[in-house]
């Protein structure tokens, strides 16, 4: 497998017509991780990494970059098997947060685990999930500031130091902190 490349540039665009996208991303060459995802609340914003903006330029898919987002701003927390499973695919696992327009995202198991550790009866809007190309399902808490990462993490985590430490890092406070593209 090829190693993805991370450049940190991160791109909300827009289309005349989303079918545009599904009937042309098969014509993007063959070993590029080509993904995008449409931006919560709204009707026609997406956004996707740098390889695959590249990748639709070079298949001439139309599309109006309306901003970029520095991709180093957004916060992921790697649970050991994510790390080693999706370390190929951050920019991609970037692009998912911010469609939430959210600042950080931690992985807190795998799908199929018997126990998460953690309340879902009040709804999963504060989750999403990726698939690795290895073929496991990683669930993932989305994070709109710093606070509601502590409180989360401190709680899963039992206060664990390094759980905390990476709250501490994460680089924005909250989603005021991210491009807007209208």
């Amino acid at each position: 497998m090829s190693s993805r490349r991370s450049v940190n540039r991160l791109f909300y665009f827009t289309t005349e017509d989303e079918s545009i996208l599904a009937e042309n991303f098969p014509r993007i060459e063959e070993g590029v991780f080509a993904v995008t995802y449409k931006v919560k609340g709204t009707d026609d914003v997406f956004v996707t990494t740098a390889e695959t903006r590249e990748a639709m330029e070079h298949a001439d898919i139309a599309h109006n970059v309306l901003a970029e987002e520095d991709g180093a701003k957004i916060a992921l927390f790697h649970s050991p098997l994510s790390k080693e499973e999706l370390s190929d695919y951050e920019d991609a696992l970037k692009a998912l947060t911010l469609a939430y327009r959210a600042i950080a995202m931690a992985c807190v198991g795998v799908n199929g685990e018997g126990n998460l550790g953690f309340d879902l009866s009040k709804g999963t809007h504060q989750f999403t999930y990726f698939t690795a190309p290895a073929g496991h399902t990683f669930i993932w808490r989305l994070f709109t500031d710093r606070g509601e990462a502590h409180n989360f993490l401190a709680k899963l985590t039992m206060n664990d130091k390094k759980a905390l430490e990476w709250v501490d890092s994460i680089p924005l406070d909250n989603t005021g902190d991210l491009k807007t593209f209208h």
